[in-house]
């Protein structure tokens, strides 16, 4: 194995593209995700708020192992992206058509 110090400088910032985006993009696909779910989650709205903040945790946990399972820093972010944009449509599509 490599010394740390001979890694090639794309390799690093290709692990740290990764964990920025399992980091900051998998916590904008769980937010938006508990949103979503809370809204749509079949009880009274407290709980409802309750229930989605604890699924978020595993959307996080899913999103993160996600990132390092795809072939490219890219196509992490570009999924995660996506993801979350097509959480917040569903979010705005529900609000804009008076569900909330």
């Amino acid at each position: 194995m490599s010394h740390p110090d001979t890694l090639p400088l794309r390799y690093r910032l290709a692990v740290a593209s990764r964990v920025l985006a399992a980091a900051l993009g998998g916590y904008a696909v769980a937010a938006a995700s508990t949103r979503l779910l809370s809204l749509t989650w079949p009880a009274p709205p407290t709980q409802a708020v309750m229930w989605a903040s604890m699924l978020s945790f595993v959307i996080w946990a899913v999103a993160v192992l996600w990132v390092f399972a795809t072939r490219s820093a890219w196509r992490a972010w570009w999924g995660l992206s996506a993801a979350t944009g097509l959480v917040v449509l569903a979010e705005w599509l529900l609000r804009a058509g008076g569900w909330t």
